[in-house]
């Protein structure tokens, strides 16, 4: 038999190694330019940025770009095509549609950064409380089954039925339709986050339930909660074009895309340009919103980060 090996006393002596610190949530973004550097290595996330950017200034400065009084009618130059006189053509009531979907993009940014702020907001504190509190999560996520249940576009359709039709009411109801989602997400996150060493010290430590959910369980939700809601922006841009396509949306006095599209596809073999030009400003602005959310994900997500 071979001689046992003794450690020597220098071996004994020696402290055990540290155990290894919690991951950084953030460990790119913080460790190397901040969220300029971030952009530089995630090209989607420069090219969806600057789209998005363009779109804004659209926004902002469409009374500065040229544009008219967008519900100016003039039923004498009606459906012209697009020339110098209207860049994009004009209606069927005369109105310069060019005009109408600069302006229509002022309805569309709201829509969806006025849901994705507020479904982020209740869903975090509804995915929080629901994630953490055992007693409260069976109820909680029962009510949120029954609403995902329902597919989004026929519960929005149904809460406009019971209200006038407003950008105002929009926002509401898509609101209503997205929360669901978001709860779930934050909910799943913070089960996993219950479960780590340093909450159940904590709690050992006797810390407070609120305290303990805002410094340790809330930090570790916002990076994967942040890219959700940029899919909920552009998500929310689709259904609001929806539902004024279909007549449950914005008035249509109001120039937003999904309105501009509705008045257009009764001519739209004859005059394609009508609903040609809002669908692309549409798809541009989602497409904008969509690669910036990709390259946040991949930003955020350490898994990714080691990778490159």
């Amino acid at each position: 038999m071979s001689a046992a090996v003794v450690p020597s006393p220098a071996a004994l002596s020696r402290e055990p190694a540290a155990a290894p610190a919690m991951p950084d949530i953030l460990p790119e973004v913080r460790r190397r330019g901040g969220l300029w550097g971030a952009a530089l290595r995630h090209p989607t996330i420069s090219m969806g940025a600057v789209l998005l950017l363009l779109m804004l200034f659209v926004a902002v400065f469409a009374p500065f770009l040229g544009t008219v009084d967008p519900t100016a009618l003039a039923p004498a130059r009606r459906t012209r095509p697009p020339g110098e006189q209207f860049w994009f053509g004009s209606d069927m009531l005369g109105r310069d549609i060019y005009s109408r979907v600069l302006y229509g993009a002022r309805v569309s940014l709201v829509v969806g950064f006025a849901v994705a702020l507020l479904s982020s907001a209740i869903g975090l504190a509804i995915g929080l409380v629901s994630g953490y509190v055992r007693l409260l999560d069976g109820i909680v996520m029962r009510v949120m089954d029954g609403l995902m249940s329902i597919p989004p576009i026929l519960l929005a359709v149904a809460l406009m039925a019971l209200t006038r039709g407003s950008v105002g009411n929009v926002i509401l109801a898509i609101t209503i339709a997205e929360i669901p989602r978001v709860s779930r997400l934050v909910r799943g996150v913070v089960l996993s986050l219950r479960e780590q060493p340093y909450v159940d010290g904590a709690v050992a430590a006797g810390t407070r339930t609120p305290m303990i959910i805002w410094r340790h369980i809330l930090p570790n939700t916002l990076a994967p909660l942040t890219v959700q809601a940029t899919y909920i922006c552009a998500s929310a841009m689709i259904t609001e074009a929806i539902l004024s396509f279909i007549g449950a949306g914005t008035p249509p006095t109001i120039p937003s895309w999904g309105n501009i599209m509705a008045e257009g596809r009764a001519l739209w073999q004859v005059k394609p340009y009508i609903v040609f030009f809002p669908a692309v400003f549409l798809s541009i602005t989602v497409l904008a919103v969509n690669l910036l959310g990709d390259g946040l994900r991949d930003a955020l997500d350490p898994r990714m980060a080691k990778r490159l």
